[in-house]
């Protein structure tokens, strides 16, 4: 029988309900406190376990992978519902937004097979990804473990790692198969890679470029980093994915991850 939750998971259970069903920060930020640019090395001085998301994180959202990955998903829920693209597109986006992913709607309520389903989305051109050699000098200076934790697969981090040139810098890859196609940012997922690791989340941080997963992570003590476009001008993103005054629980924001990171390991 599983025991009670104890009063600080139960908090953490609540904020990853409130940030995945209603897609709503829980607190207004303070006015004083916002996200600091620029890395102070003492935030960092503690921290063993460094844990990335990947799209949109470890490359610049202009690369736009996921604007392929996008199109697949609308062409597979068309061709498995029979429906016309605008309401296969509708249908898909309402799925990402109430469950997380495309895939956790198509699971709940039509029963898909997962892989197949990741094997049909992430069948793409990585060609735009060219290797960064600056980035994986970076994060391979970073002390501790690494980690890709991704709402994708395994295969699509492995090839988007590969082509940037910094596979072999990460120490594990935790994805949506791994997560039981529970996606971010549900709290249990969350608990399922920290106990995987045996992630001491007090000295981890997490580096994403969704507010909203950021929150449980924040909640669990690590320190936060929000990923941001470096010209809103040349990407599409929806307002809920920006950061607004009531994320309070972004510790840092920045456009350029190698050099956020140098900041860390220079200092």
């Amino acid at each position: 029988m599983r025991a009670d939750l104890s009063p600080s998971r139960k908090r953490r259970r609540a904020v990853a309900f409130s940030i995945f069903f209603i897609g709503k920060a829980v607190h207004k930020r303070d006015m004083d406190k916002k996200p600091k640019t620029a890395a102070d090395v003492t935030d960092f001085s503690r921290i063993r376990d460094w844990v990335f998301d990947l799209d949109n994180t470890l490359y610049p959202h202009h690369i736009n992978l996921f604007g392929q990955i996008d199109l697949n998903m609308t062409a597979y829920v068309q061709e498995l519902l029979q429906l016309e693209r605008d309401e296969a597109r509708a249908l898909q986006k309402r799925y990402y937004h109430e469950h997380g992913t495309t895939l956790q709607g198509l699971m709940l309520h039509h029963g898909i097979d997962p892989d197949g389903f990741l094997e049909k989305a992430h069948a793409i051109d990585y060609s735009a990804l060219l290797p960064n050699p600056e980035l994986g000098d970076a994060i391979k200076a970073l002390p501790g473990r690494k980690f890709i934790f991704t709402n994708g697969s395994v295969p699509h981090a492995e090839a988007t790692a590969r082509a940037l040139g910094i596979l072999d810098n990460f120490d594990d890859i935790f994805d949506i198969v791994a997560a039981g196609y529970v996606p971010k940012p549900a709290g249990e997922t969350y608990d399922k890679f920290a106990s995987l690791h045996r992630i001491d989340t007090a000295n981890a941080a997490m580096f994403e470029d969704l507010p909203r997963n950021l929150t449980v992570p924040k909640a669990l003590g690590m320190r936060t980093v929000l990923l941001t476009p470096r010209n809103l001008d040349d990407v599409l993103i929806e307002r809920w994915e920006m950061l607004s005054d009531e994320d309070d629980h972004i510790d840092y924001v920045t456009d350029d991850l190698a050099t956020f990171l140098k900041g860390i390991v220079q200092n």
